[in-house]
């Protein structure tokens, strides 16, 4: 505002000089305002910086055009009057202070005029003190008397209520509650009681001494009632714990106030309640059973709730854990008290079991759900007219895996803080229902291609293929999360997943080979169109469709650089011998027949020329590093060899050399070739398929075969009878 200002002031517009005068002194007592506030408060400037920002701001905002200037007077006398309200107001604050600083003032210099008098008046008091030592010494003896005297007085006054049923136990009863406030009546119970055992102990003497009979309603036994009722207390301060949420988070925070009554209870006990009986009761470590053993009744009861799994696990974070902690029986003071093991369990060993199959099967319905609720959306996924999501290795990818692994990771760690067994547990279910939803989501991938096959119709899913493929890379994914799994597990075989051990990873490899069976049928469908054309003598003269199928592969293969290895090398491999495959079953249905030999020469040449045009696609793709033991791309050469071989005769020796590389081939595709070249004499198809059929032998063990599953159409040729006449 004070750039306003000055700016106004320049403008022909201007007011008199007193108003300039004024707004300098204004100037000047801002700036010295300002500096001592930068002083005081280092932020000052700052704001002040960004005040004048707003003002230049706002007046920009106000003045953009030249007839606003009008209004400048205007807004200057609006600017002056609202800042001498502020100057206005900042003096009267101060002044107030001013005069509340003078106020207190005025009481610090009362207040240490007082304080010099009781100074004085303390020096007095020390002296007079001084000189009356001595005779303070002898009254030392007196004091011990009035307060023995004291104390029997107090005894004697209580005596009459605490010989009534209700006035004595009530009082051994409240002691944990009023102990802190005043333990004389807990002291004359207890010395009332031991009188009462004393006088129960030479009762039984002299009975056993045939001295007298017992008076009627001895012995009183009154210390086991002491303890009886000492119990029936601890039990009473656990009900006292509200008990009004205990289900729920609640019951988590119940426990912990259990905990903190018990710990205040025993303090209470050893520190003061232990002084007040003779050491023989053990106080503290009767109080600790007593309390153990209203503990084990309280838990019994919770845990034949209905609890879910956040209950059960706070149960067994408290039970096994909390319980037996520093902060509870392994506290100094507890262990200065119990023997090792004295109290036993607080549940037995098959309670513990039973509790944790129960917390195992709550978090085997909440994971059902979420991983029913994820399959859910993943089917939603597919529906989605765009390209899926890529993680940051640029492989496609949906939330399906991450949520579940995330899941399962998160529930075996909540189970470890119980322990190993549990956790182990846990796994072991999360596997089992992995497995379960990887049966689900494989019946799911399923039907998403037979509605992607029913027609275009019906689909409208253009990423019908990317899906498959960021399936194909979540089970991936999945794979090493159950790996991982796995590896935490100390045993496989444990609770009530014993009798059906869980294998995601065969579920997974199951889905996975449907996944790609599913890719490469797609890339069938999407050749079928133009596998028609190959092996026609259009094809022979044009070389048509094999770049059309060589493009429809470089797209394929393109999207099948977004799945992860190794399944990426298996769809590449898959796509390699799909394309042979069905080039040779195009070459078995004998469309084109040779009838010289520049025809035999240009159909082996166009087939060299086609194989360059597949090798130069598949050769520059990833490997695995395992070779295969059977090329696929290598038989068309050696097809291509045997059509343009100029001299017959030496076909059973190249026949030879193929059935030995390819052992499934048969006599009747041996045949289709020999038909296809159509200069084949009859003894010379006779030699082949005679050696053809000498050097047959078993598929070696691995092999892959190529020709076993082409057919062949029937044989064309024609029944001729004989010329001569029979004999």
């Amino acid at each position: 505002m004070e750039t306003l200002t000055d700016g106004m002031s320049t403008s022909p517009s201007s007011s008199s000089s007193s108003s300039s005068s004024s707004a300098d002194d204004r100037a000047s007592k801002t700036e010295d305002y300002a500096t001592v506030m930068t002083e005081v408060w280092p932020e000052a400037e700052r704001a002040e910086s960004l005040a004048r920002g707003a003002a230049l701001k706002w007046a920009s905002g106000v003045f953009c055009r030249p007839e606003h200037l009008e209004q400048v007077s205007q807004y200057r006398k609006r600017e002056s009057r609202r800042t001498t309200s502020i100057y206005t107001r900042l003096k009267s604050m101060v002044q107030s202070h001013l005069e509340e600083v003078g106020r207190c003032m005025e009481q610090l210099r009362e207040a240490q005029d007082e304080l010099r008098q009781v100074s004085d008046a303390l020096k007095k008091a020390g002296l007079e003190y001084g000189h009356n030592q001595d005779g303070l010494k002898n009254l030392e003896r007196l004091r011990e008397v009035s307060v023995n005297h004291g104390q029997l007085l107090a005894a004697v006054s209580n005596l009459p209520r605490l010989y009534s049923s209700k006035e004595l136990w009530a009082v051994v009863s409240s002691a944990l509650a009023v102990a802190r406030q005043n333990p004389t009546p807990f002291v004359s119970a207890v010395r009332i009681v031991e009188r009462e055992e004393a006088m129960d102990r030479i009762l039984l003497e002299r009975v056993e001494g045939k001295v007298q009979p017992l008076p009627p309603g001895r012995p009183r036994r009154w210390r086991a009632r002491f303890f009886q009722v000492l119990e029936e207390a601890v039990s009473a301060r656990f009900h006292s714990v509200s008990y009004l949420h205990t289900r729920g988070p609640g019951l988590a925070g119940h426990l912990s106030a259990l905990q903190h009554t018990i710990m205040a209870d025993l303090a209470t006990v050893r520190h003061l309640l232990e002084n007040c009986v003779p050491p023989h009761y053990c106080l503290t470590r009767a109080y600790l059973r007593a309390s153990h053993h209203c503990l084990h009744a309280h838990l019994t009861q919770v845990c034949s709730w209905d609890l879910e799994s956040g209950e059960i696990f706070a149960v067994l974070n408290w039970v096994l854990h909390v319980y037996n902690s520093p902060q509870m029986l392994s506290h100094p003071d507890v262990l200065n008290v119990l023997k090792g093991g004295e109290l036993g369990l607080l549940i037995s060993t098959e309670g513990l079991e039973q509790l944790q199959n129960k917390y195992v099967q709550s978090v085997r319905k909440s994971v059902s759900a979420w991983m029913q609720k994820a399959l859910q959306v993943e089917l939603q996924d597919w529906q989605r007219d765009q390209e899926p999501d890529t993680d940051h290795e640029g492989f496609y990818t949906t939330s399906l895996p991450t949520i579940i692994i995330q899941m399962l990771e998160e529930n075996a760690r909540v189970a470890f803080i119980i322990g190993q067994s549990l956790r182990d547990q846990t796994i072991q279910m999360g596997l089992y229902e992995m497995e379960n939803l990887l049966n689900r989501f494989r019946e799911a991938l399923v039907e998403f291609g037979k509605r992607h096959r029913s027609g275009p119709s019906n689909s409208n899913n253009h990423f019908y293929l990317h899906y498959l493929l960021a399936s194909i890379s979540n089970c991936i994914v999945l794979k090493k999360g159950t790996e991982s799994l796995q590896q935490q597990q100390s045993s496989r075989e444990l609770g009530q997943f014993t009798r059906t051990p869980s294998n995601p990873l065969a579920a997974l490899e199951r889905t996975v080979r449907r996944a790609c069976r599913m890719v490469i049928d797609q890339l069938l469908l999407d050749l079928k169109p133009f596998l028609t054309g190959l092996v026609t003598r259009h094809w022979m003269v044009h070389g048509d469709p094999v770049p059309k199928l060589c493009r429809i592969l470089e797209r394929h293969l393109e999207l099948y650089s977004r799945v992860r290895a190794p399944c990426r090398q298996r769809l590449q491999e898959e796509a390699q011998w799909l394309m042979v495959v069905e080039y040779v079953k195009a070459l078995m249905q004998k469309r084109l027949l040779c009838r010289s030999a520049d025809e035999r020469r240009k159909f082996a040449q166009q087939m060299v020329k086609d194989d360059q045009q597949f090798r130069q696609l598949f050769n520059g793709l990833e490997s695995d590093g395992s070779a295969p033991e059977v090329n696929p791309m290598a038989v068309l050469p050696v097809l291509a060899d045997i059509i343009r071989l100029k001299d017959p005769s030496m076909l059973p020796l190249v026949v030879s050399g193929l059935a030995s590389t390819y052992p499934d081939i048969s006599e009747e595709q041996v045949s289709v070739l020999l038909d296809i070249r159509g200069d084949i004499s009859r003894d010379i198809r006779g030699s082949v398929l005679d050696l053809l059929e000498q050097s047959a032998n078993p598929l070696p063990v691995g092999y892959r075969p190529i020709f076993i599953d082409i057919l062949v159409p029937p044989s064309s040729m024609t029944f001729c009878l004989p010329s001569t006449k029979c004999a």
